[in-house]
């Protein structure tokens, strides 16, 4: 692993052909992706801004350009018309240099459209000379012709009362008033994560600190909480937040989680009342930052995003100075006591070829680059090995026992391991049963919808060349279908 030094983490980008080089040398990895939208070079890790404007869907995502290292981050822009096929932009935010509010990073935050402008809400990361962190929450504009304006002064620097990691701002719109709220991430000198909450009645300026979110029962979860906001679904309020620093029974040694809890949101009293316990978001290794889009105008679902990675973890393409991409969006629905997370019809736009799934001698058929694969599940166990090797054996290994009460993801079969600290398996109990299975696979990643959106696992997954068959076991049918590309693999910067 390169051990990489403050400067070289933090050097300034002057110019977009420094990097040249560098994506000539990534794009020939052969584990570039197809349909999952990922970095020029570099880091990606958490998607920001993501919102509805102008007939678009516009999302920009944390971004290192040097390497795999959380260094000098910058935003990177893309837009997409169905949430399926995207359009790099390029850089949107870029850090001052010298002493400016986020002279070592614009850090994760979010948008609101406003007439014919977007408002962009970010973390500024400060080092002052003595690298002391000091986080400001500032603000920036994006026109329609993509002029970006930074606001010359933060909209609030950091809450003395709490420690200096204060991060990751929410902008919401209390619905049926004029005012706005941030919501921001943070952690206290005692060592608990929480949510600060800040008010105005104007975008742009006048912003108070209110107090620290109350959630009971959950006073002490986690040291920091990252990425928290408030969606309305369904009828429902929905708190959805990254604990860190915390164990949770079923993830193994993972320290980092991404979940939400249902209840109801007291905007008065600045109070989320639960109703039930902490659910994790997606029960796989690799997922994490969370971000649903803003300005959507059903109330019955959302729809989101999330980084494909996980805090202090390490991956193969490290070694190759690039890593990070993101999940496929997802349409966000209540069901019971839980949010159900289907992929969104569109993606079906991306189904090239439908493929044979007839197996060779030793059970298992081959698969390609990019694919979906459907499994209608009937009674009784099943499994499945995806990037299993020629006889079927080994990869990643999704079963459900006799009685259908638990599924399982087991990813010790895979020749090239990592992060195995965390944990190999995975599972999620059943309430009815399995009947099917949603897969997609792309050159690095997998996906694994079950039921129809009651449970998803998403990984990180590095195949070597023998690694691409799959086996299927149990009373199912298979289909499978090739993937189109997404993104036009380009050097935009």
């Amino acid at each position: 692993m390169r051990e990489w030094t403050r400067e070289e983490k933090y050097r300034s980008l002057r110019d977009p052909q420094e990097l040249l080089p560098l994506y000539e040398k990534i794009k020939e990895s052969e584990y570039r992706q197809t349909y999952h939208n990922q970095a020029v070079t570099g880091l990606m890790n958490d998607p920001n801004g993501f919102v509805w404007h102008d007939n678009k869907w516009h999302l920009f995502y944390q971004w290192c350009p040097w390497g795999a290292v959380h260094g000098l981050k910058h935003w990177y822009h893309i837009v997409s018309t169905d949430l399926v096929t995207w359009k790099n932009l390029g850089l949107c935010l870029i850090p001052d240099q010298g002493d400016g509010y986020d002279n070592k990073g614009v850090y994760s935050g979010s948008a609101m459209p406003i007439d014919d402008k977007i408002y962009l809400y970010y973390t500024g990361n400060h080092r002052d000379e003595d690298w002391t962190r000091h986080a400001y929450t500032c603000l920036a504009r994006l026109s329609k012709d993509g002029w970006v304006e930074k606001y010359p002064l933060p909209l609030f620097g950091e809450n003395p009362n709490y420690t200096e990691h204060q991060r990751d701002p929410k902008i919401i719109i209390r619905e049926g008033s004029n005012i706005y709220y941030l919501m921001i991430g943070a952690k206290t000198k005692d060592n608990r994560g929480c949510a600060l909450i800040y008010s105005s009645d104007d975008l742009q300026r006048g912003w108070n600190f209110l107090s620290e979110l109350k959630v009971p029962g959950f006073e002490n979860f986690g040291d920091m909480w990252e990425c928290p906001t408030i969606e309305h679904i369904g009828g429902k309020d929905v708190l959805l937040f990254c604990p860190q620093h915390l164990t949770i029974p079923g993830r193994g040694n993972s320290q980092h989680h991404n979940g939400y809890i249902l209840g109801f949101m007291d905007w008065d009293k600045l109070t989320f009342f639960p109703e039930g316990q902490f659910h994790v978001l997606d029960f796989g290794f690799d997922s994490y930052a969370a971000a649903c889009a803003n300005n959507i105008q059903d109330k019955d679902k959302a729809i989101l995003i999330a980084w494909m990675g996980l805090p202090d973890a390490a991956y193969p393409t490290d070694e190759e100075d690039w890593s990070g991409c993101l999940t496929l969006p997802r349409e966000l629905t209540v069901r019971g006591r839980r949010l159900i997370q289907k992929p969104l019809p569109e993606i079906r736009k991306l189904r090239d070829e439908r493929l044979d799934t007839e197996c060779n001698i030793n059970g298992a058929f081959k698969l390609p680059r990019a694919a979906e694969i459907e499994i209608d599940c009937r009674k009784g166990a099943h499994s499945v090995n995806v990037f299993a090797d020629e006889n079927g054996e080994g990869g990643i290994h999704i079963s459900c026992n006799e009685d259908q009460t638990m599924i399982s993801v087991d990813r010790s079969g895979m020749k090239q391991r990592f992060n195995c600290d965390d944990g190999e398996v995975r599972e999620r109990p059943l309430e009815n049963g399995l009947s099917h299975l949603r897969i997609f696979i792309d050159s690095s990643s997998i996906e694994i919808f079950v039921n129809d959106g009651d449970a998803v696992f998403t990984s990180r997954v590095f195949p070597l060349e023998s690694e691409h068959f799959c086996s299927v076991t149990g009373d199912s049918f298979t289909k499978m279908w090739s993937m189109k590309r997404a993104i036009k693999e380009q050097f935009l910067v």
